[in-house]
């Protein structure tokens, strides 16, 4: 049964989204260098907001690397890249300990997942051993080297790319840590409107981003998108979406059945509901609406369905199946959204 959303707090707080707000002039420094990429740079604003991670999938040349770069000049955090390699080693990414011959110590030397923004690019270029590595990190927000536990700095955010082209020398991510990602974002070519446009700026002297806001801001917009009120018809719909993944009959597309093996785990409705309300507060609202899930829906489900080999042959993609069920799935209408 599907209730109906009563809508509440109608009024913006004004303390970061909105016109003219920190978000928006955010976006505004990074769209200096960035030309279209309008879904990855707010997906990539959401998972800030919602503590989350991304992976990104894309053809080289789509300014994946940039687009990271430029937000995290803007909001003045730091910003490492580490390029995955079959000879990577975990040590590479997280740090690790080196004996101090003067002093007879070990002295530990941290790895460049300390930061506030983490480019993992290419991830699937390296052993599944250097990707569970990040596993602790995305998750718990830690690293522990030899006995000692260490806090990577707040926020963070890790960005993974992969190469949907080349499959050679690569390895297919973990299931676990597939997981681990709030989303996946589909980053297509650019218009030809866009591409000249990028062009242009390609030759051009390159403009300087201006911070905006800090660190310390931003996890303070964090608390803020936290309080962000979400219906509970809504979140029934998140927890709905996910079940209909793992058995489509419910929603009548029993024929669905044969190409979905397992479908999302409950960490997709969670992150779902988390990204859905730092969307609404992006779109500078105290409250989550129904377009706000519906719009993340597919970035957030894609890469957690593990399809079937019938699927494979008969060209079925994780998005046909999510839209299917998302058509299939009524979406609660709200009942009133207040004065």
């Amino acid at each position: 049964m599907t209730r109906q959303w009563n809508g509440s707090a109608t009024t913006p707080n004004g303390s970061g989204a909105g016109p003219g707000g920190p978000v928006e002039q955010v976006l505004y420094e990074v769209k200096k260098t960035i030309v279209g990429q309008d879904a990855l740079l707010e997906r990539l604003l959401v998972a800030l907001l919602a503590r989350g991670h991304i992976l990104v999938e894309g053809v080289p040349g789509l300014a994946k690397t940039l687009a990271v770069k430029s937000l995290a000049e803007a909001i003045g955090g730091q910003f490492h890249r580490v390029q995955f390699t079959p000879d990577l080693v975990p040590a590479d990414i997280l740090g690790t300990r080196i004996y101090h011959q003067p002093t007879g110590e070990f002295q530990v030397s941290l790895g460049p997942v300390f930061t506030n923004l983490l480019l993992a690019d290419e991830i699937n270029r390296a052993p599944a051993k250097v990707q569970s590595a990040l596993l602790e990190v995305m998750q718990e927000q830690q690293v522990t080297i030899g006995r000692e536990t260490h806090r990577v700095p707040a926020p963070f955010l890790v960005m993974a790319t992969q190469n949907p082209i080349e499959s050679e020398g690569t390895y297919p991510l973990p299931e676990a840590q597939v997981d681990r990602f709030m989303m996946k974002v589909v980053v297509g070519y650019p218009s030809t409107t866009e591409e000249f446009v990028i062009v242009e700026r390609a030759i051009a002297p390159g403009a300087a981003i201006q911070r905006i806001i800090d660190p310390e801001q931003l996890v303070a917009m964090q608390r803020d998108a936290d309080r962000v009120y979400v219906d509970p018809a809504l979140i029934e719909y998140a927890v709905q979406l996910a079940s209909a993944t793992r058995e489509p009959a419910q929603v009548g597309l029993g024929d669905l059945a044969r190409y979905v093996m397992f479908g999302a785990s409950p960490r997709a409705s969670i992150s779902l509901v988390l990204g859905a309300r730092a969307l609404a507060y992006l779109r500078g609202r105290e409250y989550v609406v129904p377009e706000d899930l519906t719009d993340l829906a597919l970035d957030v489900f894609r890469h957690r369905l593990v399809l079937s080999y019938e699927a494979l042959s008969d060209d079925v993609t994780a998005d046909a199946v999510l839209t299917g069920i998302l058509g299939a799935l009524r979406v609660p209408e709200p009942a009133g959204r207040g004065g």
